[in-house]
């Protein structure tokens, strides 16, 4: 019986010149390789790349071994959706700005290269968030995440009035902006951004963020990785928004109740090197790592 023929799903942010040529690198490496190379057929369009095939809808990956991505955290995303249904690794390669998923870099491209052909990285699992929306008793959405699954005012002027309860425990309730459940992958993204604590992603929690809430007490917090986290609307006549990753919105009705919980899936990450998450925050963020101490012993030595 013959095995059957490596694939690769190649994700990229195309409209960028540089990107559509290490595209084409990537593509015709793995070709010569005997890996075959799919695309988002708008990505191939966009990439004008004729040696890729083009694949359509969410179950572009489904058969591939890994789904390569060449662009920063949104274009990761992006493929996400891919990769989830399809329980394929990701890899992704930065050529975006912070790019805090991505394993790798243009510079290390050959090497990134060589380690696909051959297999050689590791695979982790990070957790995501699964959300329904209910009104008048029914579901009438239903999400995952990644990151976050945000909860948004919809209208500028006016704030969100909202209740939170865990596993069916009433918590908190105030006026907000918004209030985020983060995982820890995304508690560097934008719970980061709204006060909230970075987590290492090997920590089983999910965060729950308020977004400038008007209480005395509105602390990010921490609950169990079984939580459920129920964020309810208020007030009457106040829609609200559920984002998720910033990249799929549904519309709250007013007094809908949003559940958070553990996703059913994880979404599986391709690791090449053996560098720990404390020196990517360091490399990501670029943070500090000498004290100002040591900084004047240099100076004057």
């Amino acid at each position: 019986m013959s095995a059957r023929p490596r694939a690769v799903l190649m994700v990229t942010h195309g409209h960028r010149a540089d990107v559509r040529a290490l595209a084409a690198v990537v593509a015709e490496r793995l070709s010569s390789a005997g890996v075959r190379v799919r695309m988002p057929a708008d990505d191939a369009v966009a990439c004008e790349l004729d040696a890729v095939t083009p694949v359509h809808g969410l179950r572009a990956a489904d058969g591939a071994e890994l789904v390569v991505v060449f662009g920063g955290d949104g274009t990761f995303l992006r493929a996400a959706e891919y990769a989830r249904p399809a329980q394929v690794p990701m890899l992704g390669v930065n050529v975006g700005h912070v790019g805090f998923l991505a394993e790798a870099d243009p510079d290390t491209l050959a090497e990134t290269l060589d380690a696909v052909i051959d297999g050689r990285y590791d695979v982790e699992e990070r957790t995501t968030v699964d959300v329904t929306v209910t009104a008048d008793g029914q579901v009438v959405a239903a999400e995952w995440a990644l990151n976050e699954a945000s909860v948004e005012k919809s209208r500028r002027e006016r704030m969100l009035e909202i209740a939170v309860a865990v596993d069916g425990r009433p918590l908190l309730r105030f006026g907000c902006d918004g209030v985020l459940c983060a995982t820890p992958t995304g508690s560097t993204a934008y719970a980061y951004s709204a006060g909230g604590p970075i987590v290492w992603p090997t920590v089983d929690a999910m965060l729950v963020v308020p977004n400038a809430a008007h209480a005395l007490f509105a602390r990010p917090i921490v609950v169990a990785p079984a939580s459920v986290v129920e964020v309810e609307l208020r007030s009457p006549d106040h829609p609200g928004v559920l984002s998720c990753d910033g990249r799929r919105s549904v519309e709250i009705p007013p007094l809908a109740r949003v559940r958070v919980r553990r996703g059913a899936l994880p979404v599986r990450i391709a690791r090449l090197a053996t560098w720990s998450f404390g020196e990517r925050l360091v490399t990501k963020f670029q943070l500090p790592v000498r004290s100002f101490r040591e900084s004047d012993r240099d100076a004057t030595a």
